[in-house]
């Protein structure tokens, strides 16, 4: 698809779906969600992949099922976020429940800050919306999407949520040093952060194999003394469920790299156990281990911290189901 397209087809998913009866909305994008599975085109294909390694005792029927109900839940987050800007208050509240909100409330009401990092999971936005609607509005970062005019719609959308977005790049603010004061100030910062193979990328291990997740909630969260707070998602019929985890704290030994690369892992250790248990609900259709790029290939990322505006893979869906 070309940019113009792209920017078109969200454009008109803002204009129009939210005015969709809700069971219309729902049944056109699991049809959407299913034509793309039918397809097996890669993004498909990549999300088995992941999933083999998140539930390697499945056979190739079981497999398949997964990977369906992965799409399903993928496309159920692009039909919640077309139209939650008409979402009320009580909507919102009504149709997600956090665990863990106490691990969030304590550090914020002692004036320390906190770094929310959460997977692709499940609805991010939608979890944003709620926890900014309890009084907490946030910070994030925006990696810039093409066309423009997309990525200043995106920012639209979150901004009027309630977040304060950052771009990546090509702004006018130090986006490390922004969100550093914000954070001394006692403020939130939320980030997406399962998954930056750059070579700024902090090396991990998930579900036994190689990966490399970004270094700057860590950094951050030692650099300020804010809280870093891991979060799983998933759906639950027609709730969107959250769980903040306890705090994963700076460990006393070792210098400042050290201690970055043990938080990222336990960091990781969380996320691990989340989406093991709920794998339909990590949408990860992009290579995300080592072991699936060639040799010396990485993504090429301009920073450590990703928050992405939008799913990476987000025009592939489209692409594979307008047969484009």
């Amino acid at each position: 698809m070309t940019d113009r397209l792209v920017y078109w087809a969200y454009a008109l998913g803002w204009a129009v779906l939210k005015h969709l009866p809700e069971p219309v909305a729902r049944g056109l994008f699991d049809r959407l969600a299913d034509y793309a599975w039918r397809r097996r085109g890669k993004r498909v294909l990549q999300l088995e992949a992941n999933l083999r390694r998140v539930r390697p005792e499945l056979d190739e029927a079981a497999m398949r099922s997964l990977s369906r109900a992965g799409m399903r839940s993928y496309l159920r987050y692009w039909m919640e976020s077309f139209r939650l800007p008409v979402w009320s208050r009580a909507r919102v509240a009504r149709d997600v429940r956090v665990e863990g909100f106490e691990n969030l409330r304590g550090p914020m009401e002692a004036g320390r800050g906190a770094v929310i990092t959460l997977p692709h999971m499940g609805n991010w936005d939608l979890a944003g919306t709620w926890v900014a609607q309890q009084g907490y509005p946030f910070t994030t970062v925006a990696e810039r999407l093409k066309p423009e005019r997309l990525f200043d719609r995106f920012v639209e959308f979150r901004e009027g949520q309630g977040m304060e977005v950052l771009a990546l790049t090509g702004g006018s603010v130090n986006v490390i040093g922004t969100l550093a004061r914000r954070l001394r100030e006692g403020r939130l910062v939320c980030l997406v952060g399962d998954r930056d193979l750059s070579e700024a990328g902090i090396g991990v291990s998930f579900f036994g194999e190689a990966t490399r997740m970004p270094a700057g909630p860590a950094a951050l969260c030692q650099r300020t003394g804010a809280a870093l707070l891991p979060v799983t998602l998933w759906y639950d019929g027609p709730v969107l469920r959250a769980r903040i985890h306890p705090e994963v704290v700076v460990p006393e030994e070792g210098d400042r790299k050290e201690r970055t690369r043990a938080m990222t892992q336990e960091m990781a250790d969380v996320w691990e156990r989340g989406i093991r248990e709920h794998p339909q609900d990590w949408h990860m259709l992009q290579k995300f281990w080592l072991a699936d790029l060639p040799v010396r290939e990485t993504v090429r990322t301009p920073s450590a911290v990703r928050a992405e505006a939008a799913p990476e893979a987000a025009p592939e869906p489209a692409a594979e189901a307008s047969g484009s």
